[in-house]
C-alpha cells in the first residue's frame, strides 16, 4: 500500500519528449533507410542525377553523394549521422560518398527483423565489428599494388583509376579526356600535399572537349586601367615581381594633418607623394622584373609607366592565385619595393595573356618548380560547369589516394561480392547467433552490384546469380568478376580496367560499419523543449526598443 502512495518523480522539464526502447531504435533506422534511398539511384555509371533547389533559388544538378547529403536539410537526429559519414568520405578518401552511405543504409536494414524479434543491439555491433575487420584484412589480401612500376605504366594505371570514378559522373562521357589531363595535373604537383596547388577556373561556352590543362598558373584577367592595351601580352623567361602593395597616388595618404603657414609648402607636399610613388615605380623596373603582379591595386599612373617600359602589370589578382605563382615561379611574395634581390623574383618559361572563350587569361607555364597546375574547364551550362568541377575533384583526390597508397582492387562490384562471399563461408565456422548476424552482414554488401544492376535497367537478380556463381569457384579465379554495364552480363573488372584504390574500400566500409554501429547503440531520444522554443524566444526578443506585449518600437504592433 506504501508503495502506491509514493509520489511521481520528475525528473526532466514539462514538455521533454522522451522515446526509448525498440520502437526509437526502429525508427532510428527507417529514417536511416530513407536517406540511403535517395542517393540510391545515384551510384554507378548508370546512375541518375538530383536536381536539388534551395530556398535562395540556387540549382545545383549532382550525382555525388557528399553534395546531395550537404544538400539536403535533415533534422532527423540519427539520419545526420549519414551526412556526417558522407562528408567524411569525401574530405578523406574523395569518392565512393554514395557507396557508403548506401553500405550504413543496408546494413540497418538488414539488423532490422533482428531487432524487432527481441535481439540485444550490443550482440549485433559486436558482429558487425567482427564482419568489417574481416572484411578489411580480406580488401589488403585482394589488393593489387602498383608500385616499381615505370612512370608511363603507372601514368596509365592512375588514369584507369580516374576513369572508374568519373564513369559515374556527368562527364562521364569524356573520361579518357579528363582522366589524362587529371593524372598529368595531379603528377605536376608532385607529394605536394595542398590540394590548392591544383587550380581550377570555369569558363561558360565551348564544349568539353575545349578545356585544358595548365602546366604552371592561368587566371582571369583583373581589372585593368588605361594603359594596359600598350602592355605586351606575351614574354619568353621573365622574371617575375610578386607584391602585396598598392601601386597608386591614393595610399600614400594617411589621416595625417598637416598645418602649413605658407601656401607654397603645399606644393612640395604634393610634389613629395609623387615622388613616392615615382620612386616606388622605379625599383620596379629596376629590379629587372617584366611581370608585375600585386594583391592590391595598380592605379593608372603605375600601369602607363609600367606599359612605357614594356613591363606587364596585373593588380588585384586574388591572394590563391598570387601564392600559387609564388609556388611554381620560386618567387616570394614581398610587401615592400626596398632592396628587392634577384632571390625574391620568379620565373616561368612563357608568359602570355590569352583569349579563352569571353574571358582573357593570364598564362604562366613552364615554371621551374612546376608544383602547381590549372585546369581550365569549358562547357555549355553554368550548373554542368559545376558538376563537372566536383566531378574532377573527386577523380584528383582518388588519383591522390591511389599515388600514396598504391594498391588497387577490382570495382563493378567485384570485391564487394568476393568478401561477401568470404564472410558467409566464415560465418558457418562460427557457433552461436553471431553466424546470423555476420550472414546479414554479408547479404547487405551485395547491395552494391544490386544497386549497379537496378540503376542500369538490368535484371539484378540474374546477375546476382551469375556473380555468386562465379565467385564460389574453388580455384578462386571468379575475384575479380563484377557487372559489366555495357552488356548487362558480368565481366571481370580487372581487364575491363575497372579499378579503385583500396583505401576507398577500406574507409566506406569502416564509415558505413561504425555509422551503422552507432544508430545502433542508441536506445533513448531525449528531445528538450528548450532548444525547441530557444528560437521562438529569440524572435520574440528581437528588434530594438521593443517592449512588452511584443509591441514594436513606434507603438506599431508587429506582424
Amino acid at each position: 500500500m506504501a508503495s502506491m502512495m509514493q509520489p511521481q518523480i520528475i525528473l526532466l522539464k514539462e514538455g521533454t519528449d522522451t522515446s526509448q526502447g525498440k520502437p526509437q531504435l526502429i525508427s532510428n533506422i527507417n529514417a536511416c533507410v530513407a536517406v540511403s534511398d535517395v542517393v540510391r539511384t545515384t551510384l554507378g555509371p548508370r546512375g541518375m542525377d538530383k536536381l536539388i533547389h534551395d530556398d535562395k533559388g540556387n540549382t545545383t544538378i549532382s550525382n555525388d553523394g557528399a553534395t546531395i547529403m550537404k544538400l539536403l536539410d535533415i533534422v532527423h537526429p540519427a539520419a545526420k549521422i549519414l551526412v556526417d559519414i558522407a562528408k567524411s568520405q569525401d574530405s578523406e578518401v574523395g569518392d565512393g560518398t554514395t557507396t557508403v552511405v548506401l553500405l550504413a543504409g543496408e546494413f540497418l536494414k538488414e539488423a532490422k527483423p533482428f531487432i524487432e524479434d527481441g535481439v540485444h543491439p550490443q550482440n549485433l555491433i559486436r558482429s558487425y565489428r567482427t564482419a568489417a575487420s574481416l572484411a578489411i584484412e580480406k580488401i589488403k589480401e585482394l589488393a593489387v599494388s602498383i608500385e616499381g612500376k615505370s612512370l608511363e605504366e603507372k601514368k596509365s594505371l592512375l588514369a584507369k583509376c580516374a576513369a572508374t570514378t568519373l564513369s559515374s559522373k556527368l562527364i562521364g562521357g569524356e573520361k579518357e579526356f579528363f582522366s589524362t589531363m587529371v593524372v598529368d595535373a595531379v603528377l605536376a604537383i608532385g607529394l605536394e600535399d595542398r590540394l590548392n596547388m591544383i587550380g581550377m577556373k570555369k569558363v561558360p561556352g565551348g564544349t568539353m572537349r575545349d578545356s585544358f590543362l595548365v602546366n604552371g598558373v592561368a587566371f582571369k584577367k583583373t581589372f585593368s586601367y588605361a594603359g594596359f592595351e600598350q602592355q605586351p601580352k606575351k614574354f619568353l623567361n621573365p622574371k617575375i615581381l610578386l607584391l602585396n602593395i598598392e601601386l597608386e597616388l591614393k595610399s600614400e595618404k594617411e589621416n595625417a594633418e598637416i598645418r602649413l603657414s605658407d601656401p607654397l609648402q603645399y606644393q612640395s607636399i604634393v610634389d613629395a607623394e609623387w615622388n613616392i610613388i615615382y620612386d616606388k615605380l622605379d625599383k620596379c623596373v629596376k629590379s629587372g622584373a617584366k611581370v608585375v603582379l600585386s594583391r592590391l591595386a595598380i592605379g593608372d599612373l603605375a600601369t602607363q609607366y609600367f606599359a612605357d617600359r614594356d613591363i606587364f602589370c596585373a593588380g588585384r589578382v586574388a591572394e590563391e592565385d598570387l601564392h600559387r605563382v609564388a609556388a611554381a615561379a620560386g618567387g616570394t611574395v614581398q610587401t615592400t619595393v626596398n632592396n628587392i634581390i634577384d632571390e625574391v623574383l620568379g620565373t616561368c618559361d612563357v608568359f602570355e595573356e590569352k583569349q579563352v572563350g569571353n574571358e582573357r587569361f593570364n598564362i604562366f607555364s613552364g615554371c621551374p618548380s612546376g608544383r602547381t597546375a590549372t585546369i581550365v574547364l569549358r562547357g555549355g551550362a553554368d550548373q554542368f560547369i559545376e558538376e563537372a568541377e566536383r566531378s574532377l575533384h573527386d577523380a584528383i583526390m582518388i588519383v591522390r589516394r591511389a599515388l600514396k597508397n598504391s594498391t588497387v582492387v577490382a570495382g563493378g562490384g567485384a570485391i564487394d561480392m568476393e568478401i561477401s562471399r568470404y564472410l558467409r563461408q566464415h560465418a558457418r565456422t562460427i557457433a552461436g547467433k553471431s553466424q546470423l548476424f555476420i550472414n546479414s552482414y554479408a547479404k547487405a554488401l551485395e547491395v552494391i552490384p544490386r544497386q549497379l544492376c537496378d540503376n542500369a535497367g538490368f535484371d539484378a537478380t540474374d546477375v546476382l546469380n551469375k556473380l555468386r556463381q562465379k565467385h564460389a569457384l574453388p580455384s578462386g579465379e571468379g575475384a575479380p568478376y563484377g557487372v559489366d554495364i555495357n552488356t548487362g552480363g558480368i565481366a571481370d573488372s580487372f581487364t575491363n580496367f575497372v579499378w579503385e584504390p583500396a583505401v576507398v574500400k577500406i574507409n566506406a566500409i569502416n564509415a558505413a560499419t561504425e555509422a551503422a554501429c552507432l544508430v545502433l547503440s542508441v536506445d533513448e531520444t531525449v528531445k528538450n523543449p528548450k532548444s525547441e522554443s530557444a528560437q521562438g524566444d529569440a524572435a520574440a526578443m528581437g528588434g530594438r526598443g521593443r517592449g512588452r506585449g511584443g509591441y514594436g518600437g513606434r507603438g506599431m504592433r508587429r506582424r
